[in-house]
């Protein structure tokens, strides 16, 4: 974006189009709950939450979270098994550093999203990517998760709704991923951020339903279904009815880690039974009415560019992955070369793919502008 310059020349400002943003607040169309908003008022006003709180979160959002998930699951979840962070940032931070030891390596998928790797290797652990089938849905490699794995693998990391693809899992994938695991005898971690924006055929589906065949660790927030990315406040569940996570200490790595790393705001946490338990229905159904009909209208422009092909329509979250035909175009050497030319030449940012591990695709939202 550096070479984007707004000067048409004389005629004006020309408007820049950002349409890489993960950032739904910045939409005009996509505002947050009044729910969420008068939760955090309240929170304020009232003048109890002011203070530090436990390390782990305060109970009151910690029992609402755990209730909120529990509606999906086949058992009860208690406050016990979630734990509050400061965004899923830092869920991701938590849980890279609790599983890390010498040689452990963690299996990512491609594509996906870089702060996994980030956060893998700045604790010493070894990446290792298992594929995404473009003409399956994005579905999970099962032979490549198993190529990859060996005795040091800890755990494989899922994104559902998917970010980057746009995908959304089905429950018998699902099932398949954790036999997987099983077999392997290795963690799930799953990144539910996007839980329940969804506008296709497929229902959401948490990973946290097998909790009983593997271990999961579901990592969430408040940020993309409440359009509030800036309020911090990310969750880490445990999804093992088994207690596998209590056997090994994994929970007590992360009780540690907590006592020592920055904690959510306390006001924030404070408004959470309100937003959870008050959000309307109406507010939640309009945000995936709108991207149903941006990515529709996406979806059928990208039908008149010859130099892009798409291998399935977006279910989920707001992004779509479309792959750059490069025998169509002129002068143009790969995807980070094609976007630094649009953005310079019309001001237009999309994502490269190979910032997400996808040489020569595109990434782009499917939010309106």
């Amino acid at each position: 974006m550096a070479g984007m310059v707004a000067d048409s020349g004389g005629a004006g400002p020309r408007p820049l189009v950002r349409m890489a943003q993960a950032d739904p607040s910045v939409f005009p169309c996509v505002r947050t709950a009044p729910e969420a908003v008068d939760g955090v008022a309240g929170a304020l006003l009232s003048g109890e939450h002011n203070c530090y709180h436990t390390c782990v979160g305060l109970e009151p959002a910690r029992r609402s979270i755990a209730q909120h998930l529990s509606h999906d699951l086949p058992y009860e979840l208690s406050p016990d098994d979630v734990y509050l962070t400061s965004g899923c940032a830092q869920a991701i931070e938590i849980i890279c550093s609790v599983l890390a030891r010498p040689g452990a390596n963690i299996l990512l998928p491609r594509p996906g999203y870089g702060f996994y790797e980030a956060r893998a290797v700045f604790n010493g652990m070894e990446a290792r990517y298992f594929d995404l089938l473009p003409g399956k849905d994005w579905e999970v490699d099962i032979d490549s998760v198993q190529a990859n794995a060996n005795k040091n693998t800890v755990a494989m990391v899922i994104v559902n709704s998917g970010n980057p693809c746009g995908n959304v899992y089905s429950y018998e994938h699902l099932a398949k991923v954790a036999e997987t695991a099983r077999k392997l005898g290795i963690f799930v971690i799953t990144d539910e951020v996007y839980a329940h924006l969804t506008f296709g055929e497929r229902k959401f589906v948490p990973m946290g339903v097998f909790g009983a065949v593997a271990p999961v660790f579901t990592l969430g927030s408040i940020s993309k279904r409440w359009a509030v990315p800036g309020w911090r406040l990310g969750w880490i569940v445990t999804n093992d009815p088994n207690g596998v996570f209590q056997k090994t200490k994994v929970v007590d790595s992360i009780k540690s880690y907590l006592d020592i790393s920055t904690d959510p705001p306390t006001f924030v946490l404070g408004a959470i039974p309100n937003l959870l338990q008050n959000t309307k229905d109406e507010f939640l159904n309009k945000t995936t009415k709108i991207l149903r009909e941006t990515a529709d209208i996406t979806w059928e422009k990208l039908k008149g560019i010859n130099a892009i092909t798409y291998p399935s329509k977006p279910e989920g979250s707001m992004f779509l992955m479309v792959k750059l035909d490069l025998s169509c175009l002129q002068d143009i050497k790969d995807d980070m070369n094609f976007c630094c030319r649009l953005a310079k030449e019309e001001l237009v940012a999309i994502l490269p793919g190979c910032t997400v591990g996808y040489k020569n695709w595109l990434l782009d939202h499917c939010l309106p502008l």
